[in-house]
């Protein structure tokens, strides 16, 4: 493969394009040039790092410096630059004259474009404190060392590249566009800080696409990890995510969020000390993120998201003095629904502070942003409709090009995508039943029965839309309800015998057990009873379970409730059957083991600790699905959205 097809790669996903034959040969002539074939001992001994040899051939040999050593016309430079032997680099550079580096093989390729290939900055360094000018070289493509960098993914070399290239070469005032394509490419490999300084040289950029036909605001909404919204953490990585403190990127005066802002208020003795507080916090956390990798990640990961939040109000500020007509010519519309589809609120919110009419556009179905919103199963989109006053009941009853309106889109089964987050198909069609009496509970009666251009209802559409979701729900509910019927059934029968078979036996002339007056005695009954209980009432559940009918109302709430008690009461079954198991021993052995109780005590809180980790996990999803918060957002006010 051509080392320099970097110049076609895509962005999303990255990949190589297929280069003509004919771009580095003249196919008209059918000649094959063969000089280079007399410089083949140097090609090896540069590719190969072996520097005494490739000394030695150009000791006998001083015009092979600058001459093409192989068939693409490329110098020795360009090969032990594309292999990363820096210190044949070194000697090289030393030899040669400074205009001798800008030396172009039949692709247009300099040396510097292919160390932006190879990714190693020193070697660029070397090069570019040779000639300065390298930077500004192009390739056949048009795209200077700064943009190929980018375009391979090498963060570190496009940061050096980029301090040292000259800016007006990414105006695009020029006829190329490199600017825009470093522009969409740091976006995409989450160099927010020079995406943001390019826009602040070059706010224009902001309408351009770049030569994939991307634009920077749809690269932004294709990347749900660069905002609050887009990230799963867990509860104490959200702990400390919320308390740190980062320096606000300087971008934008709309950002907003845990960044800090900038005080733009008058300068009292309050407002300097705030200031200082603040400046003492970010100190801090940056000393904490040395030592302690979490808060290293959580920092890097708030910083990251207090970058691209400048980003997008940069790009919305310059969007916003545009006439909507020219809207989708620079593809604001495509990009608002690729940031729908992937659940990024942030890019919403903001770009509708900028352009309120925007909250009214359509797709090529003429499905508007909550229609959707739903369609993708995007909760934070959505949520966004209870916080919009008297424009909710416009939007909620609507309909796209195939008369299917807001239920109707409910009643489709979500994409893969979404259901993969719920674990189990049981829990799926739960999700998909919140989803649509959610949705039911905002459109006008006569929605309900509305007809689709295929003749079906919402609920007509829901029932044959997930006619299998519910077939491998009934399955998942019945293979998990017989596993832990077994075990509930199991431990029934072990309690139930263990009541006969006290520890110690019972008494020979009264029948009292013998160890019936020891506290310990008491926490074997007490234990025993409790484990023999709860098994039977989750054998009793789960019994339920498999005998239920299996409607789809009864995913909602009646077969979920049947499983968190049956799981819940079998936790806590083999938790007092351990407890009996271990004080029996401890009975039987304490008065010649005294030490016994410890060891005993751990081997016991074992198995209990494994079903815990297996199967807790799995009970909580289900409580908090049934009976948690749920996922949907009703604030009470939302002032952004109620002022447009």
């Amino acid at each position: 493969m051509d080392p320099y097809s970097d110049l076609a790669l895509s962005k999303s996903p990255r990949k190589f394009k297929s280069r003509a034959p004919s771009e580095s040969k003249e196919s008209s002539s059918m000649e094959y040039d063969t000089e280079y074939i007399q410089y083949l001992p140097l090609y090896k001994a540069v590719d190969n790092g072996d520097l005494e040899a490739t000394m030695d051939f150009l000791i006998e040999h001083p015009d092979a410096l600058t001459a093409s050593i192989s068939a693409d016309g490329d110098t020795a430079l360009h090969v032990a630059v594309l292999a990363g032997h820096r210190e044949i680099v070194v000697e090289l550079v030393d030899r040669l004259e400074p205009e001798d580096l800008k030396i172009q093989n039949r692709n247009n390729a300099t040396a510097l474009n292919y160390a932006a290939i190879g990714g190693i900055t020193r070697i660029a360094e070397d090069l570019v404190a040779k000639n300065g000018g390298l930077l500004k070289v192009a390739n056949q493509n048009g795209h200077i060392p700064v943009v190929v960098a980018s375009l391979y993914g090498h963060k570190g070399m496009v940061r050096y590249l980029y301090s040292v290239s000259p800016k007006e070469e990414l105006s695009p005032a020029t006829n190329n566009k490199n600017g825009v394509m470093l522009l969409t490419t740091c976006i995409m490999d989450e160099l927010y800080d020079i995406a943001l300084d390019l826009l602040q040289h070059y706010p224009q950029l902001a309408f351009y696409q770049d030569s994939d036909k991307d634009t920077a605001l749809d690269m932004l909404a294709q990347k749900p990890s660069a905002f609050p919204s887009g990230t799963q953490l867990a509860w104490w990585q959200q702990w400390i995510y919320n308390g740190i403190r980062v320096p606000h990127p300087l971008a934008s005066s709309h950002s907003h969020g845990d960044i800090e802002r900038p005080n733009k208020g008058p300068t009292d003795r309050r407002n300097i000390v705030k200031r200082a507080s603040d400046q003492l916090l970010v100190m801090a956390w940056k000393g904490l993120k040395i030592f302690v990798p979490a808060i290293k990640k959580m920092y890097n990961l708030k910083l990251i998201h207090g970058q691209a939040l400048a980003v997008l109000c940069c790009l919305c500020e310059q969007i916003s003095t545009l006439h909507r007509s020219e809207f989708k010519e620079i593809g604001v519309y495509k990009a608002v629904f690729n940031a729908v589809k992937h659940g990024i609120v942030e890019f919403i919110v903001e770009i509708v502070r900028h352009y309120p009419d925007v909250i009214w556009c359509e797709d090529d179905l003429n499905r508007g942003i909550f229609l959707y919103a739903t369609l993708q199963r995007q909760e934070k989109i959505f949520s966004l409709i209870y916080k919009m006053g008297a424009k909710k009941n416009s939007m909620a009853t609507s309909w796209d090009k195939y008369h299917n309106n807001i239920l109707h889109q409910a009643a489709f089964l979500a994409p893969s995508s979404q259901l993969d987050r719920v674990s189990g198909a049981a829990l799926q069609m739960q999700r998909e039943l919140q989803w649509y009496k959610e949705v039911e509970s905002i459109v006008q009666p006569k929605y309900r029965e509305m007809v689709n251009f295929n003749h079906r209802t919402p609920q007509a559409l829901f029932t044959e839309q997930h006619r299998k979701l519910v077939e491998e729900g009934e399955r998942w509910m019945k293979d998990t309800s017989e596993s832990c019927t077994v075990v509930a059934a199991l431990i029934s029968t072990i309690m139930f015998s263990a009541i006969f078979t006290v520890p110690g036996g019972y008494d020979q002339y009264s029948g009292i057990p013998i160890y019936l007056h020891r506290n310990s005695f008491m926490v074997f009954m007490v234990s025993d009873a409790m484990s023999l209980f709860a098994s039977t009432s989750s054998l009793l559940m789960f019994l339920g379970i498999l005998t239920s009918r299996y409607r789809e109302e009864d995913f909602l709430k009646s077969l979920p409730t049947k499983m968190i008690v049956g799981l819940s009461c079998l936790f806590f079954s083999i938790a007092t059957m351990m407890i009996t198991f271990g004080i029996t021993l401890f009975m039987m052995l304490r008065d010649r083991f005294p030490w016994i109780s410890f060891p005993i005590m751990l081997l016991a809180s074992l198995p209990v600790t494994l079903f815990a980790l297996l199967q807790f996990p799995l009970l909580v999803e289900i409580f908090f699905s049934t009976y948690g918060p749920g996922i949907f957002d009703r604030p009470k006010k939302w002032s952004s959205f109620e002022q447009s």
